[in-house]
C-alpha cells in the first residue's frame, strides 16, 4: 500500500487482513468460551480485547479509510504498536503490558 505495489490488485491481498482480523476476534472469543474465564476477573483479558478492537480500527484506516499517504503510514505504525502491545499483555498477563517498564 505504501510502495503502491501492483500486488494490492491481487484478490487475496484484499482478503487476507479481515481473515486474520476474524480469526484473532473469534480466537479471543472462544478462549473466553472453552477457558471459562470471566473478562470482568481477568483485566489483562479485557485490555487485550479492547486493543484488539482498536487494532482492527487501525488496519481499517491502513488499507481503506485512510485518506492520505501520511495517516496510513501512521495508522500502520500505530497498528505495529498495538500489536506489540497485545502481545506483551498475553505474555505477562499484566493490563500494563509492555509500559510497565
Amino acid at each position: 500500500m505504501i510502495l503502491a505495489s501492483d500486488m494490492l490488485l491481487n484478490k487475496w491481498v484484499k482478503v487476507l487482513p479481515h481473515v486474520i482480523d476474524a480469526t484473532l476476534l473469534c480466537s479471543a472469543l472462544l478462549m473466553l468460551y472453552f477457558s471459562q474465564w470471566s473478562v470482568i476477573e481477568n483485566t489483562w483479558l479485557q485490555v487485550k480485547i479492547v486493543a484488539l478492537l482498536v487494532y482492527i480500527g487501525l488496519g481499517m484506516v491502513t488499507l481503506k479509510f485512510g485518506q492520505t499517504l501520511r495517516v496510513r503510514v501512521f495508522a500502520w505504525l500505530a497498528g505495529l504498536v498495538v500489536f506489540l502491545f497485545i502481545v506483551s499483555v498475553a505474555m505477562s498477563k499484566s493490563v500494563f503490558g509492555f509500559l510497565t517498564g
